[in-house]
């Protein structure tokens, strides 16, 4: 991929149902080569409970504790456990599925190296996750342990990301943590995952995962980390990005896909369907 021009874009917030269409639009366009690979970064207005495309949104997430907080709820295209956007950076890839490795773990990693390098740049001493296989997850959420080839700083989670393949298309998109809340989060659990003791629950989930403001020790802006991550994915893709903005098909699929899918119960509240091969 070296001297490849990729596209970058520099999202502003937007709500839930608005980034999950902006996201799958770059999917099909970018894994169909209507435009160039893309790299982009958003953040969530109003905060908002995401689950992967393989869960029940209604056994994961306490609805009632959302509408109470003012945090919306989204169902993604990708896969992986729930996440509450909140105080964070979202960045999502799209690109044809030829220039990643064949396997998902393979194409983690070398996505997980641009995450790295980007974070390195900002002084944190952020590391591959591989931890042992069979290790058991305690919780619901995706901040509870650290999955295959995903970021952490000092053993704790960072960064989690989830992935989805359609057709010749790779979209994966990820939650860089810039404060880690683990009493907001167990509230927004449901209460079946909440468990007996949800101070306990947030407790191990604060030894589990941290945000940049703490690995870093200072306070950064979205905008500050997106700039050190784009370019810790141009150097480790050896690829050259250039800002940009959605093409209006791209646009004009987004919006639809917003309008039929993305606020739609049938979509957010159906029961889970079983993943496909190759799918996480």
């Amino acid at each position: 991929m070296s001297g490849v021009q990729w596209r970058l874009i520099l999202s502003g917030p937007a709500d839930g149902p608005t980034n999950m269409a902006v996201d799958e639009a770059l999917l099909g366009s970018c894994g169909g080569g209507q435009s160039p690979p893309t790299l982009r970064f958003y953040t969530w207005s109003p905060a908002t409970a995401s689950v992967g495309r393989f869960q029940d949104l209604q056994e994961e997430v306490d609805l009632e504790a959302c509408r109470a907080m003012g945090i919306g709820w989204v169902r993604r295209p990708t896969g992986g456990r729930m996440v509450l956007h909140d105080r964070e950076l979202t960045y999502s890839l799209a690109a044809p599925r030829a220039l990643f490795p064949a396997g998902v773990v393979d194409s983690y990693l070398a996505i997980s190296r641009g995450l790295v390098e980007g974070l390195r740049l900002l002084g944190v001493d952020a590391r591959a996750a591989s931890p042992p296989q069979g290790r058991a997850s305690l919780a619901g959420a995706c901040f509870d342990t650290p999955s295959w080839y995903e970021v952490t700083v000092g053993q704790r989670k960072v960064v989690g990301s989830a992935q989805v393949r359609s057709g010749g298309g790779l979209l994966q998109h990820g939650s860089v943590l810039l404060e880690f809340d683990a009493s907001r989060l167990v509230r927004v659990l449901a209460p079946g995952r909440r468990g007996p003791d949800p101070e306990a629950l947030a407790e191990f989930l604060g030894r589990r995962a941290t945000g940049l403001w703490q690995a870093a020790g200072r306070r950064l802006s979205p905008s500050e980390v997106a700039q050190a991550l784009a370019e810790g994915f141009a150097r480790a893709l050896g690829v050259r990005l250039v800002e940009g903005g959605l093409s209006p098909a791209e646009a004009e699929r987004a919006e639809r896909l917003k309008r039929q899918k993305y606020l739609s119960p049938e979509w957010n509240l159906r029961p889970a369907p079983r993943p496909a091969r190759g799918e996480g």
